[in-house]
């Protein structure tokens, strides 16, 4: 699929690049990046073949955010024009969250605002040394309303007070410090290196499982160890074991030999 704003790839492992590519915008959201990210998003939910995804963006930045002129166009919005635009932008991150496939996220450069969201909404993320984080929308008047549910979710209450509130910058160890980044590697050219270790890692366990997993974390997080939920996750065991894959797996394990999920070369 032909997209302006993004590149798109998919080797012959099952792996997906997406790149955001406005370079000359440091990828800045706009209406058209925004409606680009969802429908490569529901593309590569769909896509059989996809084992995971690497989220990145071209040029000097991952990405600086909303653009100025995006910004300034909806400022004349009506009330009802901008809930759906926020609508809009909220359900391409839960298409991102969402995701059934594991998304690792590589950062650099300027990573503000909705760039930061996108990060939050990865499964891994990666940031060279270079990058620089913000949630800078009180600077402008504004707040960080659509990103926020995504955002807390990756670095707690207790942080988010912090930085919704003052809108500084911080740095990449910073983000790591506070659960937005899981590692930091020194430079922009670092970060093919360390997704592809994580890459390494994931084509080694079995796809449906791994959607499984993370749909899981979903479903779990924040609720309280109640008979109701202890109930759930033995179902969802129960199931689980008598899938195809686990069987395949436990074979696997006991013929001392490599999954079918498994290439050759891993």
């Amino acid at each position: 699929m032909k997209f302006e704003n993004l590149i798109l790839e998919i080797d012959g492992r099952g792996v997906a690049a997406l790149s955001l590519n406005r370079p000359d915008r440091h990828n800045a959201f706009n209406d058209e990046m925004i409606a680009e990210l969802s429908e490569a998003f529901e593309l590569l939910a769909g896509h059989k073949s996809v084992r995971a995804v690497i989220l990145r963006g071209q040029g000097k930045s991952f990405c600086a955010g909303g653009d100025l002129h995006w910004m300034k166009k909806a400022a004349a919005y009506s009330q009802k024009q901008n809930q759906a635009d926020g609508m809009r932008l909220s359900d391409m991150y839960h298409a991102l969250k969402s995701l059934p496939k594991p998304v690792i996220a590589l950062a650099h450069g300027a990573v503000m605002g909705g760039g930061a969201g996108l990060i939050a909404c990865a499964d891994i993320a990666i940031a060279s040394s270079d990058a620089r984080f913000a949630f800078s929308e009180v600077r402008l008047g504004l707040i960080p309303a659509t990103i926020s549910p995504f955002v807390i979710a990756a670095i707690g209450e207790r942080q988010a007070r912090r930085y919704f509130l003052t809108g500084e910058r911080f740095g990449a160890d910073t983000a790591r410090a506070i659960g937005l980044a899981h590692e930091v590697v020194p430079t922009p050219a670092d970060l093919g290196p360390a997704a592809e270790r994580m890459i390494n890692l994931l084509l080694q366990a079995a796809p449906e499982a791994v959607a499984g997993a993370k749909a899981l974390i979903a479903e779990v997080s924040n609720r309280p160890i109640s008979k109701e939920l202890r109930t759930m996750t033995a179902k969802v065991i129960a199931e689980v074991r008598a899938g195809d894959e686990a069987k395949e797996g436990l074979a696997a394990f006991f013929g001392k030999r490599k999954p079918g999920w498994c290439s050759s070369d891993e």
